[in-house]
């Protein structure tokens, strides 16, 4: 359950095995946009929160799976009122959330792009930008030597900083400089521990800030390559910083529902390869429900 969508992804895995998707569903959440000036979710948010996580389970069931993991990230996690929100969807759908700390989502993220590239790809820096934060982590194990959560994400940040369709210039320069700020201490760290063999970059966001950029559409499957170099996404800010959501919505590999927030994740991204001098990031197709399969795994049945 993240900040954009409540996804749910059943899953033939088996220790040794890759593990294969069998069905994937998805119900539009944007529970950033349905929290009040304190920082709660109201009431609205909890009951279109409690109906996607219901019929979730309601598929479960019909799909007679065998364990169900059912986990949080931001958008609960960093709520004012994040255990009514728990007891909520526990009480109307029998549901238990686990909520994922920043670090155990950025740890659980690093996991899966370390299982898909392997040991050869060295030292990973990888970024991961979700609807409520920003992932950062490095390392040259399979858990890595740092790991930091920021409140950077794509839908959090246009929530509390675009009032306008298109965003304003000078209030796309503000945010600019508040990333650079959130960001300069972890990336100080991060760069600390040593230049990366392989920077890497998961998460929707930048699947579409690839595919904008001439990476490959996702029907040519998960294997081939795909970048994103900071020379194109300058590019691109340039161009889909002037256009409105529903323009943006138009461009092929941007989803309606994600159209709005894209300029703010492309913000994000730019900052945060600028900050960690990267020129050029790989896509990983796995990530953090990856993570969390692989370690359900590791730890047997």
């Amino acid at each position: 359950m993240g900040s954009n969508t409540v996804h749910l992804v059943v899953v033939d895995a088996r220790p040794g095995g890759h593990p294969t998707p069998m069905s994937d569903s998805k119900t539009t959440m944007k529970l950033v946009e349905h929290l009040d000036s304190e920082g709660a979710m109201t009431k609205v948010g909890i009951k279109k929160l409690t109906g996607a996580v219901a019929e979730a389970a309601d598929l479960v069931g019909s799909m007679r799976c065998q364990e169900m993991i059912s986990f949080a990230t931001s958008a609960v996690r960093d709520a004012a009122n994040g255990e009514e929100i728990l007891a909520a969807v526990e009480k109307d759908t029998g549901v238990k959330l686990e909520i994922l700390s920043g670090e155990d989502e950025a740890r659980l993220t690093f996991l899966a792009v370390r299982r898909w590239f392997g040991w050869s790809a060295g030292r990973i820096i990888n970024l991961d930008i979700g609807g409520g934060s920003l992932e950062l982590t490095s390392g040259s194990d399979e858990d890595p030597d740092a790991a930091y959560s920021l409140l950077l994400g794509a839908g959090r940040l246009t929530h509390e900083w675009f009032d306008t369709d298109p965003p304003s210039r000078k209030k796309i320069d503000a945010l600019r400089d508040f990333i650079d700020a959130e960001l300069f201490e972890a990336a100080r760290n991060i760069r600390n521990l040593g230049p990366g063999d392989r920077a890497t970059a998961t998460s929707k966001t930048f699947r579409t800030l690839a595919r904008l950029t001439g990476a490959a559409p996702s029907a040519a499957g998960p294997r081939v390559r795909r970048t994103l170099t900071a020379a194109g996404l300058r590019q691109l800010i340039a161009f889909i910083s002037r256009m409105t959501a529903a323009d943006r919505a138009e461009l092929e590999g941007v989803s309606q529902n994600r159209s709005h927030q894209i300029v703010a994740g492309a913000l994000v991204a730019e900052a945060s390869m600028r900050a960690l001098g990267l020129e050029e990031l790989e896509i990983c197709p796995w990530a953090l429900r990856e993570g969390v399969i692989l370690r359900r795994i590791d730890r047997g049945y």
